[in-house]
């Protein structure tokens, strides 16, 4: 549940805390990223666990391997959804898609334990968790044993109430007007 302006979450000592990026407009994503960025000019090192994000057509990993390489470690988890020839999305749940999910878990645990990352970036685990790819159960038991030093950031739209119960921050992105509902189908280096 979200809390009324005022109400805060005990603060643990340390910078550890939980952020959520949610809601139906463009830019979770792209303000989580900017959060990454910013950690790195503060000397902190980042990981990031893309969720349900398969293919290699995500313009901003390019950028991450060539100028953040040693700075930020990303893994990219899920199955291409995009058709190669028609450009469509591919809204259907299989099988894969929950052990690709796994596989985001169980490297975000690799993540949160390997002593060398300082903030770690789920993206799109709201949605992977709310359509049922992991149970939100064990994204909740993720949370509630991180290390307490390290940040984590959860992007995605539906986050469960769960995640928004144990979250510090909660940003809701909301969508006022978009052009994917004039026509316009998502561009290279804007969109992905």
């Amino acid at each position: 549940m979200v809390q009324p302006l005022g109400v805060v979450n005990p603060i643990p000592p340390t910078n550890g805390l939980i952020q959520i990026f949610t809601g139906d407009g463009k830019g979770k994503t792209t303000a989580a990223l900017g959060e990454a960025v910013r950690a790195v000019g503060a000397g902190k090192r980042v990981a990031i666990v893309y969720f349900d994000k398969g293919g290699s057509h995500y313009s901003e990993r390019k950028t991450l391997k060539e100028c953040f390489s040693g700075s930020i470690d990303f893994v990219a988890t899920g199955r291409d959804r995009i058709d190669p020839h028609t450009g469509r999305f591919d809204f259907s749940l299989t099988q894969e898609d929950q052990d690709e999910a796994k596989k985001g878990l169980e490297q975000t645990q690799s993540f949160l334990h390997d002593g060398l990352h300082d903030l770690v970036i789920l993206d799109e685990i709201n949605s992977t968790a709310h359509l049922g790819m992991i149970s939100i159960e064990d994204v909740c038991a993720l949370l509630d044993h991180k290390p307490e030093h390290i940040e984590i950031i959860l992007t995605g739209r539906h986050a469960p109430e769960a995640f928004l119960d144990r979250a510090h921050l909660i940003t809701d992105v909301r969508m006022v007007k978009h052009y994917f509902y004039a026509g316009i189908n998502a561009r290279e280096g804007l969109d992905w």
